[in-house]
């Protein structure tokens, strides 16, 4: 079982992240209706099969680590709530956001992400207006599925290199944030290219319009996932090692 002996700082953390969550959302999430229906569409259609599949990952993972698993998979689903809620208003009228993906990807891996991921976008598509039904399907490419196996491949490559835990976690979050907001400013330049310089144009003004903040919001993520990763080490130790999140050697 996940003891989570840590619950009252997970607690007050998500309570001081809760203070500070968007009365609108403006934020990165590709809004309700933005998307022409063309694109919509093929974005659903991508995303799909990952769902499939994280779904069935996130069965057989709760049939080999027990039930116990579940609570850590609600605390991570929470994480990604309430991080990805936040807004930082940009220079030019728009706004950056974390993700949270990065903890869930390093701790269960990028197929149960998608499905956390899914359910996240969803809630805040119609509790916050954050993002949308029918954009949906772009979104949760963009955050669960690129942004969890960026963020989970980093991580691994890094262990794998002998890289400290602190410096694997920090940089496997930082870029599967980064990577999440390519990959949105890729699919928004694709639907809206420039009539000038075509897609590579209109791509280079959507990544120039969130550069300014979402680049230190990535580190912070990052540095802040670490914390958290920390408080699961601390408490949960054990059951980081039978996710083979950490070696059996001494970190």
């Amino acid at each position: 079982m996940f003891k989570l002996k840590g619950k009252k700082s997970f607690v007050l953390l998500s309570t001081l992240f809760m203070t500070l969550l968007p009365k609108q959302a403006e934020a990165m999430h590709i809004a309700e209706g933005f998307l022409p229906i063309k694109w919509a569409g093929i974005w659903w259609a991508v995303a799909l099969p990952f769902l499939a599949l994280g779904i069935r990952q996130i069965k057989e993972l709760v049939k080999e680590q027990g039930a116990g698993v579940k609570v850590l998979l609600a605390v991570t689903g929470a994480f990604v709530f309430v991080l990805s809620s936040l807004k930082l208003p940009s220079l030019t009228g728009s706004c950056s956001h974390p993700t949270g993906i990065g903890l869930g990807a390093i701790l269960f891996g990028p197929w149960p992400m998608v499905v956390l991921g899914s359910i996240v976008l969803l809630f805040q598509a119609i509790l916050l207006a954050h993002g949308g039904l029918t954009t949906l399907g772009a979104n949760l490419f963009s955050m669960a599925i690129v942004g969890a196996f960026v963020a989970y491949g980093v991580y691994r490559l890094l262990k794998s290199m002998g890289a400290p835990q602190w410096l694997s976690v920090s940089l496997a979050a930082t870029l599967g944030d980064l990577m999440t907001y390519v990959t949105t400013a890729t699919q928004l330049a694709w639907a809206f290219p420039s009539g000038e310089g075509g897609i590579l144009l209109s791509l280079t003004k959507f990544l120039s319009v969130f550069a300014v903040t979402q680049l230190p919001l990535a580190i912070t993520e990052g540095l802040l996932t670490v914390l958290v990763f920390n408080l699961v080490h601390q408490y949960n130790e054990n059951e980081l090692r039978e996710l083979a999140v950490i070696s059996k050697g001494r970190e």
